[in-house]
């Protein structure tokens, strides 16, 4: 019984409802979530009857300071989004040291990097059009 407490308590603490990609304008911040479905708390049951739940971890990568419009930048934010993505899907693991992925360490850190690279091309467009005028 307190196994299944404290799964539920890990479950709860680092479960986030948000999106995967958020940017807060005002704080130069790109949120990078890595997300895994874990077999933590009874949220539903998979086709064999594991319980599983949805389990994300959300860093925040800033980009103040950086000159986006310049190629050493881009790659500076570009780097640190995927360096983000790496920790957090490491972060998941290690909270959950008895539950395997479901799927790779690898497709997690790709689908964290990949959603949020769509958020870094944007800013890195604007960037290049605003340098241009």
């Amino acid at each position: 019984m307190n196994k299944i407490l404290l799964a539920i308590g890990i479950g709860m603490a680092v479960s986030i409802s948000a999106g995967s990609v958020a940017v807060a304008q005002d704080v130069q911040e790109i949120v990078v979530t890595a997300r895994s479905d874990v077999a933590v708390k009874p949220a539903g049951r998979s086709a064999t009857g594991v319980p599983i739940v949805d389990m994300s971890i959300s860093y925040g990568v800033s980009y103040a300071g950086l000159d986006l419009a310049s190629a050493a930048g881009a790659a500076e934010l570009e780097k640190r989004v995927n360096e983000a993505a790496k920790e957090g899907c490491k972060d998941i693991s290690a909270k959950r040291p008895l539950q395997p992925f479901t799927t790779s360490e690898a497709d997690c850190i790709k689908t964290a990097a990949d959603k949020a690279m769509v958020k870094v091309r944007e800013l890195e467009g604007a960037a290049a059009q605003k340098s241009a005028k």
